[in-house]
Formats: C-alpha cells, structure tokens, sequence
C-alpha cells in the first residue's frame, strides 16, 4: 500500500515547526521517527495535507537532570533511552520497560514524543509515565503548557494534544533510592503489542510496611489505568503473600479490555491480575534488597 499524496516540510528550528503547525495544523502530522504514523499512511487511515518532519529539530532531543526529575525530549529515540546511564541510575524503570518496546530497528527509529503522542493503550511509555506520574510539556506557537497523563490520554489513539501543539518533553519523577520498581508484560512475541502490561514501583518504611505504591496497567483499559483502590490498600500494609494476592484481585472489575484473536476479554482481566501480582512481588523483593539497578 502507497501513503496518500502530501507536501512534505522539513524545519530546522522548533519556532519553524510551530510556526507551520500554527498554519497548516488542521490538515497537517507532525512526524518524530515515523514508526506509528507511516504505517497509518500506508493503510490511509491517516490522510493529512502536510508531514512536518521535525527530525531536525535538536532542541527537542537530548535527556537531562532537574532536580526530582529526568526530563527526556521528545525527538529523543528509544535506543538513547535504554542505553542512558542517567535514566539507568535515576530511573530504572524506564531503562527495564523500554527495551520491551518493539525491536531493535524500531528503538533506533521510535521517538519518546511519538510514542507518547500516539497512546496506544498498549504502549510501554505510556504505562510507565502513568505509573511514575509523569508530566508531559505541550507546546504551540502561543504557549508551553504542562498536563497530566490522565489529563493528555483520553481515548484509544485519542489525546488532548491540539493540531498546533506538539510534545516538547516528558518529564519522568525519579525513583528514590531503597525503593523498588518493576515491569511486567506479556505478549504473544517479544516486541510485539502487549496483551497486558504492568509497571509499579513501590516504597517500603523501614519496619517492612509499604509507605507508597504507584502502579499502572497497560492494554487493560482504553487509557493506562491506575488501580487506586489497590494503591490505598496496599499503604501501611505488610506485603505478605496473602496481602499481594488480595491486592492483584481488587481492581479487577474495573477493567475493561478489548478482546481480540490474540487475546479475549476476560483473559486480559484475569491476566491483569497475575502480572499485578508478579510485578508487586519483585518491586518489593527489589526494595527489601536494596536492589535498584
């Protein structure tokens, strides 16, 4: 299959793309490594007047440390993420998730913003911006604004990005040190969509209770979704067995995955379940170990 016919802009500066997102934004796509939006060209599911390939624009790429953060443009690609040592020592949890993302080829090519920008439910960044509860920092050529993941994600595909804003960057909380974190997926191959996925880090007092726990799930919901009723029990409890099994079952009626060839409905809930609990024991066995890389 052949894209639709487009005009093809290349700016070299961010005012440039926002400039031209300022004027053609209706009819226009914004494209960072192209591994989601070509393939929707191809099956034209997308058919806009104008790409803007912001692939020259070098103040949206790079990764670095403001104070409880690790903030991380959106050109920035996957393969600098995963090999960052930075984002390895001050977050590792995006260091584990991200090398679920697709394959090599697709990591040397997908952007953090276009991944971002794309929100599928089953995505990794997503989930693991939800569960560290990330920032996203949105720009037009009138205003920077900051939202929320809950705030960005609405739907399947669907965002509250407007046709002229694009992400600047996302901004990812660090992990404290003595806390634990973990990241859980399954897939019908490794690179593939996930069926289901999980990301929880969690942070345990000194006598073993767990002072906070943060988690999310991906491909359960249209959106990642935070169990916070599992989150409230889970605070001031000690984490036992009993405890984690109760905890990984809460929610669970409150998920509503789609069903598919790869995967019906009430599988991807049961499933939910048992990658919660999986994902809970070894952020907390993690925690207990001092164990954070």
């Amino acid at each position: 299959m052949k894209p639709p016919k487009f005009s093809y802009l290349r700016p070299n500066s961010l005012q440039e793309a926002l400039d031209m997102l300022a004027e053609y934004g209706d009819d226009a796509k914004i494209m960072s490594g192209g591994q989601s939006l070509i393939p929707l060209l191809n099956m034209r599911l997308s058919t806009p007047g104008y790409i803007i390939d912001i692939g020259r624009v070098e103040e949206l790429k790079g990764i670095r440390e403001e104070e409880d953060v690790i903030v991380i443009g959106g050109m920035t690609r996957h393969v600098d993420v995963e090999k960052s040592a930075l984002v390895r020592e001050k977050c590792p949890l995006l260091t584990e998730g991200i090398t679920w993302v697709g394959h090599n080829q697709i990591r040397s090519r997908g952007t953090i913003g276009g991944s971002i920008a794309h929100a599928d439910p089953s995505a990794e960044l997503p989930c693991m911006l939800t569960a560290l509860r990330g920032e996203i920092v949105i720009m037009s050529r009138e205003e920077e604004i900051t939202v929320s993941p809950e705030e960005f994600f609405l739907s399947y595909l669907l965002t509250s990005l407007e046709p002229n804003q694009l992400i600047k960057e996302i901004r990812f909380p660090k992990i404290k040190k003595g806390s634990g974190y973990a990241f859980e997926e399954v897939a019908r191959r490794h690179g593939d969509f996930a069926l289901v996925e999980v990301a929880a880090v969690v942070e345990l007092e000194a006598d073993g209770t767990i002072a906070d726990a943060k988690i999310a799930l991906g491909g359960a919901n249209s959106v990642p979704f935070i169990p916070e009723a599992v989150e409230g029990f889970l605070i001031g409890k000690m984490p036992d067995d009993s405890i984690l099994k109760e905890a990984a079952t809460l929610q669970l009626g409150d998920l509503d995955p789609e069903g598919d060839i790869h995967g019906s409905k009430e599988y991807r809930r049961y499933l939910s379940g048992v990658l919660l609990e999986r994902a809970l024991y070894k952020a907390i066995a993690r925690a207990r170990e001092g164990v954070f890389v």
